[in-house]
């Protein structure tokens, strides 16, 4: 039977969460959610680590013990977890006597097998990062993710991981699948060509007694690592439920981060291989969050706080920018700006202003019932509207599977673009002037249907939000969260429903406040200049999404001399650009070339066309060249 364990990092207790934990437990819980849509049972787990010297540091700071520590900081994630609508199947905290008592006896076991056993060791330590490195493994003086180290000399226990590293590197490379992406995996293969050491279990109670007891030897507790790692077999009964620990491990998705790459890729399977138990299926490790140029962490104050986002904007529109503006497994820089403009053009302009304008006439017009369509008054457009939706569905659980959230973000977002041409190209308002009442009918239900597909598709990214737009549509209890099944199918939605325009879904975010600073930053004189240009930031330019487009159309904008009207393949879209290249250009010249675009600018009108991006071209006195890729490049790729 097909079923879906999917996993978080367990989150340290020694401060408040950050957007980085946010990012991540989003992540895991529209996994879940889609994997729910599809009908597959799911087992969702999160918690929090809560042993290791960082907590002991915290509660010493604090002047309270550290299990008050943890009390006083695990809420702080539990809150927010409720707030941010996920929807955990269990919450796990290391200091459970649940995990602590496996903990013990996994333990007790390795020693008795000869696989822990005692002795002195020299090295360098990161307090931060909670383990130590070898002098080869240092970058200028600090650890690789740059904390700073110590150097440590004394008597500890050692898990015989060395004695694994030909199975380990074997099995990495004959699963592919094991670690992805496949950065990660090389990064893995990379460390394993290196001679790999044991692995230090256990810290002196001396120096740091925060930690679960060696069950072997009392003067000693536990390493925070290999504590940490055993909640993914704790939490769903190992050595405790034999039945439930066979329903649900292996796990299907351990999802990390990829600063903890190799704790996760080395040191836990080699500790699943010692005690005889299955690998998981698959660690994926997500990228950062950058801001700045820089990793956000506490360390460098860079953090943004998900509460005060989610406060300004709303839950739903911070998890869809999360999800849609990273693509998993790269890194993505976080901003304002870039929030906004995400916001504004795919869920302000696309989707809100198509659920309140379809609806609007539907109240308008229909009696705020959902109209009964004759299909004696379909056409063509209404089997292109059909086809693309439906497109979107199987394009949605393509990308799932393979882990690309933000491709099927892209490809509903399309549909709903594809919506929204079909009621301008419809015009419903003019069918209700000119008393075409059958047509309109057609229309109004064809658009609602739209919505209620794509409202389908966005409810594990957006489940408030779109469950008020389910709702609008006359869809009631579990109809609100929806099955794919009933996704896949056109015509589902009843007419005669009652229906009705929600409060505005998506308020815009008026920028121009910030636009009228970033003018007149722009006015003043840079303190260096190139010969011409103002020099920019590496983030500024990063906020620009640079996209490889192949032209399929191209044909003059009436009335405009200079505009050309080109659609463009973007790879998991089509969009419709105009540009200002008619004098420099035939239509017929331009179809089939590869261009480059700015894909995330907000959808404007020219001279009634609806523009969706910018195309790219240079300019010396009367010429202009349009900028092109030479080559076999795919659409949609990423260009920089």
């Amino acid at each position: 039977m097909e079923r879906f364990y999917i996993t978080t990092p367990i989150y340290y207790v020694n401060d408040r969460p950050h957007i980085g934990h946010a990012y991540a437990t989003i992540l895991a819980d529209v996994l879940a959610r889609y994997h729910r849509l599809l009908g597959i049972p799911v087992h969702f787990l999160t918690g929090t680590d809560e042993h290791g010297q960082k907590v002991w540091e915290a509660a010493q700071l604090a002047g309270i013990p550290p299990q008050a520590q943890c009390d006083r900081t695990v809420v702080r994630f539990q809150q927010l977890w409720e707030q941010l609508a996920i929807t955990h199947d269990d919450f796990i905290r290391t200091t459970e006597p649940r995990h602590t008592a496996v903990v013990q006896e996994i333990l007790a076991e390795l020693h008795e097998r000869d696989e822990i056993y005692s002795a002195e060791y020299e090295g360098w330590y990161s307090v931060s990062e909670e383990r130590f490195y070898t002098e080869k493994e240092l970058v200028d003086g600090r650890s690789p993710e740059g904390k700073p180290v110590q150097r440590i000399r004394e008597t500890n226990y050692f898990f015989r991981m060395s004695r694994y590293q030909q199975w380990l590197i074997d099995y990495i490379e004959s699963h592919p699948e094991f670690i992805q992406p496949e950065q990660r995996r090389n990064e893995t293969l990379g460390f394993l060509r290196q001679p790999l050491g044991d692995l230090c279990i256990s810290r002196p109670r001396s120096r740091m007694p925060w930690g679960i007891e060696l069950p072997f030897d009392r003067d000693y507790v536990c390493y925070v690592w290999f504590d940490a790692l055993v909640n993914y077999i704790s939490a769903v009964g190992y050595r405790r439920d034999e039945e439930t620990f066979r329903r649900w491990w292996p796990a299907d998705c351990h999802l990390i981060g990829k600063d903890i790459l190799t704790t996760h890729t080395v040191y836990w399977p080699t500790m699943l291989h010692a005690m005889g138990l299955e690998m998981p299926r698959t660690i994926f490790a997500h990228g950062w969050w950058l801001s700045g140029g820089s990793k956000m962490s506490k360390s460098t104050g860079n953090v943004t706080d998900p509460i005060e986002m989610a406060d300004r904007h709303g839950v739903d529109a911070l998890r869809y920018y999360l999800m849609a503006d990273m693509t998993l497994g790269q890194d993505a820089v976080f901003t304002e700006e870039g929030f906004a403009l995400r916001y504004n053009a795919d869920l302000a302009n696309d989707l809100g202003n198509l659920a309140s304008r379809v609806l609007r006439l539907v109240e308008r017009h229909r009696d705020g019932r959902i109209p009964h369509p004759d299909e004696t008054a379909a056409g063509p457009a209404e089997e292109t509207l059909r086809r693309a939706v439906l497109a979107a569905v199987g394009e949605m659980e393509r990308r799932l599977r393979a882990m690309q959230i933000d491709r099927g973000l892209a490809a509903v977002i399309g549909a709903v673009r594809e919506t929204n041409r079909y009621v301008d190209q419809s015009a419903p308002w003019t069918l209700a002037k000119e008393g075409a009442t059958t047509r309109l009918a057609t229309v109004l239900y064809h658009a609602c249907e739209a919505l209620r597909i794509v409202s389908g598709l966005l409810f594990p990214v957006m489940p408030g939000k779109m469950a008020e737009l389910r709702a609008s549509l006359g869809l009631t209890g579990e109809e609100i969260a929806p099955r794919l099944e009933r996704l896949r199918v056109w015509g589902e939605l009843e007419p005669g429903r009652p229906a009705s325009a929600p409060p505005s879904l998506f308020p815009r975010i008026d920028r121009r406040a910030h636009d009228t600073a970033a003018r007149g930053a722009a006015r003043r004189p840079a303190a260096k200049k190139a010969k011409t240009e103002g020099l920019i930031s590496f983030q500024e330019f990063s906020r620009l999404a640079l996209r490889t487009a192949r032209v399929l159309e191209a044909e003059p904008v009436a009335g405009a001399d200079r505009l050309l009207k080109l659609t463009v393949d973007l790879g998991d879209e089509r969009r419709q650009i105009v540009a200002g290249i008619a004098p420099a250009y035939a239509p017929d010249d331009l179809v089939g070339r590869t261009v480059v675009v700015v894909a995330n600018l907000e959808p404007a009108t020219i001279r009634g066309v609806r523009s969706e991006g910018m195309l790219l071209a240079a300019r010396q006195g009367d010429r202009l060249g349009i900028v092109t890729v030479a080559g076999d490049v795919a659409p949609g790729s990423a260009v920089g």
